[in-house]
């Protein structure tokens, strides 16, 4: 009986992986909480909020009694990202790798960029804090300091803010964070000198996404205004669902050879609403 040796197996598995499609960085995971159970509505329920009164000690201790109200605030899971191709036979035959397992990769990287750019878009749109920056935004180094500054002053005194805070900026935004970074303080300067772009800076960790992640645009259910917008916030403050992960499907069609491959997932994303002044949406001015 042939069998393959293992440099055979490898060889299959490099030529699969030399002519991969630019892949973008995936943040969604990184900034939000991740809900991977079966239900489709997560409910989040939160009550009115209760303020204390002091007053002066009498012989009689005296309090005035509040009503209070219950909302219930939930996810739903409302969107399906799916991606399908046909592989014929003669195109898996004239192949030197697993064609098949290529594009499902393929497949199941495209459907995940969707899934981020879908959860990037709502945080950054439901978020019910704003600022506006200096002209020139993120491209101007001297901007800088003065956005990280105020930006930190939007969540500052709030108890989630131990989770972690995140920045999401785009590529075109670098040159004047780099140029900032580079020229400020002795070990940091140094550091981004020798090392480059800086991820974590003043206790929050920067995202860089490419050009035209934010948009103005609607992607399945939701529609977006977030063009020349950028988003800071504090982590986990957000969920978004993927209950049931990827499905990947290899179908037969009739009258065709070979296979058809899909990979599908159904998300929900949500920015509760009692958390929602945590995330700020940032006007590029």
């Amino acid at each position: 009986m042939n069998t393959n040796g293992t440099l055979a197996w490898r060889t299959k598995f490099r030529e699969a992986r030399l002519q991969q499609v630019l892949r973008n960085a995936l943040i969604a995971e990184k900034i939000c909480d991740v809900d991977r159970s079966a239900d489709y509505t997560i409910h989040n329920p939160y009550s009115s909020q209760p303020t204390a009164a002091v007053t002066a000690i009498a012989s009689a201790g005296t309090y005035s009694v509040s009503a209070w109200t219950t909302t219930n605030d939930t996810l739903t899971v409302s969107d399906e990202i799916a991606y399908g191709e046909h592989v014929f036979g003669f195109e898996r035959l004239l192949s030197n790798f697993d064609l098949f397992s290529d594009r499902v990769d393929n497949q199941s990287y495209a459907v995940a960029d969707k899934i981020d750019a879908l959860v990037l878009n709502e945080v950054c749109d439901k978020g019910t804090g704003a600022y506006t920056t200096p002209a020139g935004g993120f491209t101007s180094a001297a901007n800088f300091l003065v956005i990280m500054s105020n930006l930190l002053s939007k969540v500052a005194g709030y108890q989630d803010v131990a989770k972690g805070l995140f920045l999401v900026i785009e590529n075109t935004d670098l040159p004047g964070v780099i140029q900032a970074q580079g020229s400020q303080g002795f070990s940091l300067a140094d550091a981004v000198l020798n090392n480059g772009f800086m991820s974590s800076y003043m206790g929050v960790d920067i995202y860089v996404v490419r050009s035209g992640r934010f948009v103005t645009d609607t992607i399945g259910s939701l529609t977006f205004t977030n063009s020349g917008h950028r988003v800071f916030g504090v982590k986990g403050v957000a969920t978004y669902a993927s209950p049931r992960s990827f499905d990947i499907m290899e179908k037969d069609v009739t009258g065709k050879t070979g296979k058809e491959i899909a990979t599908a997932t159904q998300i929900g994303i949500k920015v509760w609403t009692q958390k929602a002044p945590l995330i700020v949406d940032i006007t590029l001015a």
